[in-house]
């Protein structure tokens, strides 16, 4: 386990997924990333790599051959290397093996950057193609937020406020694929109430919003946090059932459609990085 510390925030980080495990504000002394309880949902912020959300079937098609892979895929359950840069900072990287091949056959270098700036973490995603053909990929972030975070607090009287959105088209899920049918949330001076039976049909998912920022805050104390993302186009917010925490989720890449052809190539949301190109999104997240 990975600590990274400053006067402001500590947060602990493991080298199984690159995965955040602890995000402590110490003005506060809150704990703001969810415990991993596995009643609801026994992870804290798992990286989707190299596919966001579901395939259709969980398969996909390149040239000519069919690949099997999970929701999400493989990122999260891979041992990445660990390169302690300094006491704020920390490189994860995860290189392509043969076990990766097998299930998607390309070369490629994953790093996840880890970097305290006041009370604020950055955790950027960094891609290279070492190889002389196409990369085919997408990637996003799923951190898990605590909610209520306060004692005194309870989930509805938390909500998300966006900075450049006043409604929000939802794409509606439908066995873990994006279908044809989509709804708008109208906001309330750019707020969306929390409250659990948001997700009982699931992640809310959004395309194209025009928010790069989120405040998660609530209506007793002044706590929360701000969470940024830029140039992800698309967004997910999700909590497992009755869960007492939320989803925040940048994502480059996007679940198959219902309708999918299921070759990679025309997959939606799919980044395409030439040989020997290099790539890079960050979020951030800062507590209060």
């Amino acid at each position: 386990m990975i600590t990274l510390e400053n006067d402001a925030v500590l947060v602990e980080i493991s080298a199984h997924g690159a995965e955040l495990q602890r995000l402590l504000s110490k003005d506060s002394r809150l704990e703001y990333l969810w415990n991993a309880d596995s009643t609801y949902w026994g992870k804290h912020s798992p990286i989707l790599f190299p596919f966001v959300g579901g395939l259709k079937n969980d398969h996909y098609l390149y040239e000519g051959k069919s690949y099997e892979m999970s929701r999400h895929g493989f990122a999260r359950e891979k041992t990445f290397e660990i390169q302690q840069v300094s006491a704020h900072e920390v490189l994860f990287t995860l290189r392509d093996d043969e076990s990766t091949r097998l299930v998607y056959p390309f070369e490629f270098l994953l790093q996840v950057r880890y970097l305290l700036d006041g009370n604020r973490l950055r955790c950027s995603y960094e891609v290279t193609n070492p190889s002389t053909s196409i990369l085919y990929f997408s990637i996003g972030g799923h951190p898990a937020f605590r909610v209520p975070d306060s004692p005194e607090t309870v989930y509805t009287d938390y909500f998300l406020v966006f900075n450049n959105d006043i409604s929000l088209m939802r794409w509606n899920l439908q066995d873990g694929l994006i279908s044809d049918k989509s709804e708008q949330i109208e906001l309330v001076n750019k707020q969306l109430s929390l409250s659990p039976k948001l997700f009982y049909n699931d992640a809310i998912v959004l395309k194209n919003i025009r928010s790069d920022e989120v405040r998660l805050g609530n209506n007793k104390n002044g706590h929360g946090l701000l969470f940024h993302f830029k140039n992800f186009p698309y967004f997910g917010i999700w909590a497992a059932k009755d869960a007492p925490f939320v989803c925040l989720e940048p994502w480059c890449g996007i679940a198959d459609s219902v309708n999918h052809n299921q070759q990679l190539t025309e997959k939606e949301g799919i980044i395409k990085l030439d040989p020997g190109e290099y790539w890079m999104r960050e979020w951030s997240v800062g507590v209060f």
